[in-house]
C-alpha cells in the first residue's frame, strides 16, 4: 500500500466536510445580517429618540405652536394608568384663591356680627409688600433740575419729599404711555359716563376711576383740574408724522389750518393745490386736493363754521370751495373797486364777514353767504394786516403808518386808533379768543403785546415786549386758550418763538434743537390745542403733540 493510498480519508467524509464548511459560510452570513440589522435597529431607534427629545424641547421653549399635539400616536407607548392621573398633570386647580377669599368673607362677616370702627377697617387695608424708610426722610429740588421742572404742581413748589415724586414721576409715566383702548375693561359700557364734573370746586374725575376696581388699576391722579394751568420754561411736546407726508407740496406753504372738529387739517401753497389731511398722528391720510389753474394760493381758510373755505392769491378774484357740496366757485372781481391783489384777508368768527386788504388803505367788506361787496373802511397809511374782536363787531387794522385801528363794524366807524409802541411799519396783527389782548408785529421783528381794554382806554404801553426776532414778523397766532402765542418769520431758518402768555416769556426748549424748521411760514393750533401744525418753504407741514392738552 502506498503512502498516498495510506493517508487518504473515505469518500464520505470528505462530503461531510464540505458540507460543514458550506455551513459555517452560510452561518456567517447570518450573522452578519442579523448584526447589521440590529445596528440598523439601534441607528433607528436613536434616531427616533433624538426626534422625540428635539420635540420635548421645542414644546418646552415654544409652547404647542411649534409642536402640535398628535392624539392617537402616543397612547401605545405610554403605560397604562388611570384617568385620573392621566389628567392630572395637565391640569390642576389653584384652590388658593378661593382659600384666600373665604378668609376674607369670614373676616367680613364677623366684623359685620362685632362692629364696623375705623380700626378694623384700617386692619383690612392692603398694605404694601415693602417700604423704603429713606424715601420720606429724602427731599428732591424738582425746580432746579430742568427735566424735573414739569413735575411741578405750582409755578413756586420747588422741594418735595421722596414718596411724593416717586408718586409724581408715576403719574407722569401714566400720563405718557396711556394704555390701549382696547385693553380697558368694560370701556364702551362706561363710555357715555365716564367723566363726572364737580361744580363747585371745577374738578373731573379722572376716566374710569368711578369704579373702585378701577381705581385700583391705575396710579393717575382721581381729581385732575379742568383748567391747568400751562407752566412757563419749559414745554413738553413731541414730534409726530408731518401732516402731509402723503402729499407733500411742490412749493412753499402759504397757509395750514384746522378744522373745529381738529381732524380735518387744509394746506395750501404756491404749488396752486388745495390739499385736505385727517389728522391722528400717525398715517394722517389725505381727504382730497383740488389745484386752481389760474391762482397761486397766498391764503387759504375755513369760515368758523366750518362749511366753505376761502382761497385767495395775487389776483382780483377769489375762490371759495364748498365742504358739503364739493363745488368751487370764482368771485370777482369786486364791483365798484379796482383792486390789483386780494391776497390778504381774515374772516370774521360768525362767519358773515370776510375783510379784504385793498389799496391806498382801503379795507373790503365782503359777505359771505352773497359774495359781493357791502362796505369799505379807510385808514391812513397803507394796509397790512387784520384782526377781528368781539364775536366779528369789531375789527382791528394797521400798516404803513405804525398804529393799530380799531372799527366798529356795526357802525362802520373808527372807534380808536393808537400808536404802536416802536413801531414804523406794522407787519402783523392777532387778537386772542377772549378778546382780551391782542398782539402787533413790526417789520423790526419786535412784537408788542397789549391789554384790549387798557390801550382803548388810552394806555400806549405794551403789557410786554418780545424781541426774539430779527427779522420782519409774518405771522402769529394765540391757541384756543390763549396760554400760548406763536410768533414766526420766514426770512430766517427756525425763527419760530412759542411765547407763555400769562407770565410772557418765551418757552427756552422751544424750537428743537436736534431738527430745523426750515422757513417757517404759517402756524395753526386744533381747536383743543393738543396739534401744533408748521408749514415751512420746504413744502412740509411739520406737526407737534403738546402734551400739556389732552385733546385735539
Amino acid at each position: 500500500m502506498s503512502l498516498i493510498s495510506q493517508n487518504a480519508r473515505p469518500k464520505n467524509e470528505v462530503n461531510k466536510s464540505n458540507k460543514e464548511a458550506e455551513g459555517d459560510v452560510e452561518n456567517n452570513e447570518t450573522l452578519k445580517v442579523k448584526k447589521r440589522k440590529k445596528r440598523d435597529g439601534e441607528v433607528e431607534q436613536l434616531a427616533k429618540e433624538q426626534v422625540k427629545e428635539m420635540k420635548k424641547l421645542e414644546n418646552f421653549l415654544f409652547g404647542s405652536l411649534y409642536s402640535p399635539p398628535e392624539f392617537g400616536k402616543e397612547d401605545d407607548e405610554m403605560e397604562p394608568v388611570n384617568a385620573s392621573e392621566k389628567f392630572s398633570d395637565l391640569f390642576f386647580t389653584d384652590r388658593s384663591a378661593n382659600n384666600v377669599l373665604s378668609v376674607y368673607r369670614e373676616e367680613d362677616e364677623d366684623l359685620s356680627e362685632e362692629s364696623h370702627s375705623h380700626d378694623d377697617d384700617l386692619a383690612l387695608q392692603r398694605k404694601p409688600v415693602w417700604v423704603d424708610d429713606e424715601e420720606e426722610n429724602a427731599t428732591v429740588n424738582i425746580a432746579k433740575v430742568n427735566r424735573l421742572r414739569k413735575l411741578r404742581k405750582g409755578e413756586d413748589e420747588d422741594v418735595i419729599s421722596g414718596s411724593e415724586y416717586v408718586s409724581r414721576l408715576r403719574a407722569q409715566h401714566v400720563k405718557l404711555n396711556p394704555g390701549t383702548e382696547w385693553a380697558q375693561v368694560d370701556k364702551m359700557d362706561r363710555f357715555s359716563d365716564d367723566v363726572s364734573t364737580d361744580d363747585e370746586n371745577e374738578a373731573v374725575v379722572s376716566h374710569g376711576c368711578e369704579d373702585v376696581d378701577d381705581i385700583l388699576r391705575t396710579n393717575e391722579d382721581l381729581v385732575v383740574k379742568s383748567g391747568a394751568k400751562l407752566l412757563p420754561g419749559h414745554l413738553e411736546y413731541s414730534r409726530l408724522v408731518d401732516a402731509n407726508i402723503q402729499d407733500p407740496a411742490n412749493g412753499p406753504i402759504s397757509s395750514v389750518q384746522f378744522h373745529r372738529n381738529a381732524q380735518l387739517l387744509l394746506a395750501a401753497g404756491l404749488d396752486r393745490k388745495l390739499r385736505f389731511f385727517q389728522i391722528d398722528g400717525k398715517r394722517n391720510t389725505k381727504i382730497q386736493s383740488i389745484f386752481l389753474e389760474d391762482c397761486p394760493i397766498r391764503k387759504a381758510s375755513f369760515l368758523p363754521d366750518g362749511s366753505q373755505v376761502i382761497l385767495s392769491g395775487r389776483r382780483k378774484f377769489f375762490y371759495s370751495f364748498d365742504l358739503v357740496k364739493a363745488t368751487v366757485d370764482r368771485i370777482g372781481p369786486l364791483v365798484g373797486r379796482e383792486e390789483k391783489s386780494l391776497e390778504a384777508f381774515e374772516v370774521s368768527p360768525d362767519s358773515q364777514m370776510i375783510a379784504f386788504t385793498g389799496n391806498e388803505g382801503y379795507i373790503l367788506l365782503v359777505s359771505t353767504k352773497t359774495k359781493q361787496l357791502v362796505g369799505t373802511l379807510k385808514m391812513n397809511g397803507t394796509i397790512r394786516s387784520l384782526a377781528f374782536a368781539e364775536d366779528g363787531q369789531q375789527l382791528l387794522s394797521g400798516g404803513g403808518d405804525g398804529q393799530v385801528y380799531h372799527w366798529d363794524l356795526r357802525t362802520m366807524t373808527c372807534m380808536h386808533k393808537g400808536v404802536d409802541e416802536g413801531c414804523i411799519n406794522g407787519t402783523a396783527l392777532c387778537t386772542s379768543p377772549g378778546g382780551t389782548h391782542f398782539a402787533a408785529g413790526s417789520d423790526s421783528g419786535i412784537v408788542n403785546i397789549y391789554n384790549r381794554e387798557e390801550f382803548l382806554g388810552g394806555k400806549r404801553k405794551p403789557v410786554k415786549t418780545i424781541e426774539n426776532l430779527t427779522t420782519k414778523v409774518d405771522y402769529m397766532k394765540f391757541n384756543h386758550d390763549s396760554q400760548i402765542l406763536a410768533i414766526c418769520s420766514s426770512l430766517k431758518k427756525s425763527s419760530l418763538k412759542l411765547i407763555h402768555i400769562p407770565s410772557y416769556s418765551v418757552f427756552s426748549n422751544w424750537p428743537p434743537s436736534n431738527t430745523t424748521l426750515h422757513y417757517p411760514r404759517c402756524i395753526d393750533f386744533s381747536p383743543g390745542g393738543g396739534f401744533m401744525a408748521v408749514g415751512n418753504a420746504s413744502g412740509k407741514v411739520l406737526l407737534y403733540k403738546l402734551h400739556h392738552y389732552q385733546h385735539a
